[in-house]
């Protein structure tokens, strides 16, 4: 099968020839404003020499590539896709008797830009960010069943929160089975998982190995764990026998779930508060310090017009959260702003330790799990940053 081809302007080919997935719409030779958003193409350069397979979207990125070499876009193409990601996770040991929730699938990092699948123990949940991967969902989904064969009960579709598309035929739903939460097992800890109704696709697995971290350090630590959402650090604190834990977020619905997930893990423990308020708020009112504090914030820059604000309030929230940290306690602090690199936020770290007047050690420099990779070719990838600092 052959695709409409586009060509490429003279030199543009260059990324495409290092593996980079993205066509900038100003390297095309020809303007696509007619040609439907979704439809797959071949890339070319001016010579009309094949650099790639990918779907078209309006926007600055034009088109983005699946595939590298010449091939057929069909069900076996997905089950492919979907078989040689699942193979790394099994021999990564990311599968395992303790853990059954795991990012399957993770766009650029797995070859497939714009592509999210994570598995919640025998429930799959896709995401697509585009609709040209949209028009694919149903094949996506048979070739889940193909792979996992009896394993998956429920096939979930989280895509209209995600899609850039101005279209909205991207709504959520089911498209097997009926299932739309569950508990699941991470690194044999509990936890309510709701995909229909959850940000993101229900839990934020990317954070897992740091969560563990956390744990390691939490025995006879009082902690503080704010933006604390459905509270995966709040429960690995309690449940490596932190002293007390306090959890906070702005939103209700998320702090009744931390609760949930709290009593799920054990129902007995009275070390630990919730309160369903405003971060900054929070640090305003409670003049107590911590041994560790937890700063994971969501994305407070979407696009680059956004970075320089997401970066002062980046320092803001550092600035105070410093302040709650005891004389030779932690701060865990994160960016989940994929347009705020690391060195800017390094830097940012750097101004809040001088504003805090405090001498302050690197103790860890984090990222998200080795099921969130990174493709060597696309940089832009490593999206989660993560400190652990020691303060004096």
């Amino acid at each position: 099968m052959s695709y409409p081809q586009l060509r490429l302007k003279p030199g543009k080919e260059k990324s495409l020839d290092r593996w980079h997935p993205w066509v900038f719409s100003g390297a095309l030779a020809q303007d696509i404003k007619h040609t439907p958003e979704g439809s797959l193409v071949e890339v070319a350069d001016i010579n009309g020499q094949f650099k790639g397979i990918g779907y078209v979207q309006h926007g600055s990125i034009a088109v983005r590539i699946i595939s590298f070499k010449p091939c057929v876009i069909d069900t076996d193409f997905w089950i492919k896709c979907i078989q040689d990601s699942w193979q790394l996770r099994i021999s990564l040991g990311i599968i395992n008797p303790l853990t059954n929730c795991y990012r399957l699938m993770h766009g650029e990092g797995d070859g497939i830009p714009g592509l999210v699948i994570d598995i919640y123990n025998k429930s799959a949940v896709i995401q697509c960010h585009s609709s040209g991967l949209f028009q694919h969902i149903q094949a996506i989904a048979s070739a889940l069943q193909a792979v996992f064969k009896t394993g998956l009960e429920t096939i979930y579709n989280k895509s209209a929160e995600a899609s850039h598309s101005k279209h909205g035929e991207m709504q959520n739903g089911l498209l097997y089975g009926q299932q739309t939460d569950d508990i699941v097992l991470e690194n044999g800890l509990q936890f309510h998982v709701n995909w229909a109704s959850g940000q993101k696709t229900g839990f934020f697995l990317d954070q897992r190995d740091n969560r563990a971290l956390l744990g390691h350090y939490a025995k006879d630590k009082t902690v503080l764990n704010t933006f604390a959402y459905t509270g995966g650090f709040s429960v690995y604190a309690l449940m490596n026998q932190a002293k007390l834990v306090d959890s906070v977020d702005v939103s209700k619905n998320a702090i009744d779930l931390l609760n949930r997930n709290m009593a799920l893990n054990n129902s007995a423990a009275a070390n630990y508060e919730s309160y369903a308020e405003d971060t900054f708020q929070f640090f305003k009112s409670q003049e107590k310090q911590y041994d560790i504090v937890i700063l994971d914030p969501p994305a407070f820059a979407k696009n680059i017009g956004a970075r320089h604000n997401a970066l002062m309030g980046y320092k803001r929230l550092n600035i105070e959260g410093l302040k709650k940290v005891k004389p030779g306690g932690m701060l865990f602090t994160f960016s989940c702003s994929q347009v705020v690199d690391s060195a800017h936020f390094n830097q940012i770290i750097y101004s809040a330790g001088i504003e805090s007047n405090r001498k302050i050690k690197i103790i860890h420099r984090l990222s998200q799990g080795a099921d969130h990779p990174v493709n060597l070719f696309h940089p832009e990838g490593e999206y989660l940053k993560g400190l652990v600092l020691w303060v004096e």
